[in-house]
């Protein structure tokens, strides 16, 4: 706790300025030297169109254990190297994918292997000084899995075709249903366009294009037997910060933005959406599901300031 700071909203705003220093810019100046845009009912301004193509992976790499923070020469140096190797005709890499190849030439440098489908036609990805998104747990990495999770994995894998006899046999994501959230997928169609109105808030995504209707007037959750993909969300504002909680998920999954960390229907999601300044948005969420990890896991990711529109 910092002596002297008795809000639970001040001692937040504290911790993002000084993750926003961990990302080797000035958004920690400017969160404390400029006003958040604001609507005319006083809620901060959140609206416009954002993309998510950091680097960072989920997890902390092996090789950066015990290593929370990179040095301004290390990012560097990540930079100059993707720059070389990733260049416009190299096939596309999404994800984490890239970061790991950085650090090990022998690692694959694709999530799936795109065939013409090249490097130039995936936004530019940045670089910071966090060396994982997750930052509860504070080694960076995923709390292991409850013995059910796994063992109901062992036993979905055991009977899954090898060819899919049909539409159901294949993935929410291969049939264009559903991305799910939090969409922890960087530089795929990783574009989100936010609207506010005093008592909604409404979040469209270039994946499957999925929108995110999310009242903000107190109403309670609808009922535990109405089951959706992207689950039933309530928000709420504290301080400048906008916390959606999600709850309701669908009993097929959610497949977490096509990252492959699959929650079930037992997900209690807690975003936190900040406007650190004119050109970035922190997204912050906690991920609680009893029935697939051992512990909550908390993880963010800075959002960018688009400069086109989601298609």
């Amino acid at each position: 706790m910092v002596p002297g700071v008795e809000s639970p909203v001040m001692r937040r705003s504290l911790l993002i300025v000084a993750l926003a220093v961990a990302l080797g810019g000035s958004h920690a100046i400017a969160q404390t030297q400029s006003t958040v845009p604001r609507l005319a009912n006083g809620q901060p301004d959140l609206q416009g169109t954002w993309e998510n193509n950091s680097a960072t992976p989920l997890e902390r790499p092996p090789e950066l254990a015990g290593k929370p923070l990179l040095s301004e020469d290390e990012v560097a140096t990540l930079a100059a190297r993707a720059a070389q190797i990733f260049g416009p005709e190299a096939d596309a890499v999404f994800g984490d994918s890239l970061y790991l190849a950085l650090l090990d030439d022998k690692r694959p440098r694709q999530t799936f292997v795109t065939g013409t489908y090249s490097q130039n036609w995936v936004p530019g990805r940045y670089f910071e000084r966090r060396t994982s998104l997750i930052e509860d747990p504070t080694d960076g990495r995923l709390p292991p899995l409850t013995p059910e999770a796994v063992e109901r994995r062992a036993a979905q894998a055991a009977a899954r075709p090898p060819r899919a006899r049909g539409a159901s046999d294949l993935s929410l994501t291969d049939r264009c249903i559903t991305y799910g959230v939090p969409d922890l997928f960087a530089a795929y169609m990783s574009v989100y366009r936010i609207f506010q109105t005093p008592d909604h808030v409404v979040i469209q995504m270039e994946k499957i294009h999925d929108t995110r209707v999310i009242p903000l007037d107190g109403r309670p959750h609808v009922s535990s037997a109405i089951r959706q993909h992207l689950g039933d969300s309530r928000g709420r504002f504290e301080g400048d910060t906008l916390v959606v909680e999600t709850a309701n998920f669908h009993p097929a999954g959610n497949n977490m933005g096509g990252y492959f960390r699959f929650a079930d229907e037992n997900l209690r999601l807690t975003e936190r959406f900040t406007r650190i300044d004119a050109d970035m948005l922190r997204y912050e969420f906690t991920v609680d599901d009893h029935t697939v990890w051992t512990r909550p896991w908390t993880a963010a990711i800075y959002w960018k300031k688009s400069n086109g529109e989601i298609f």
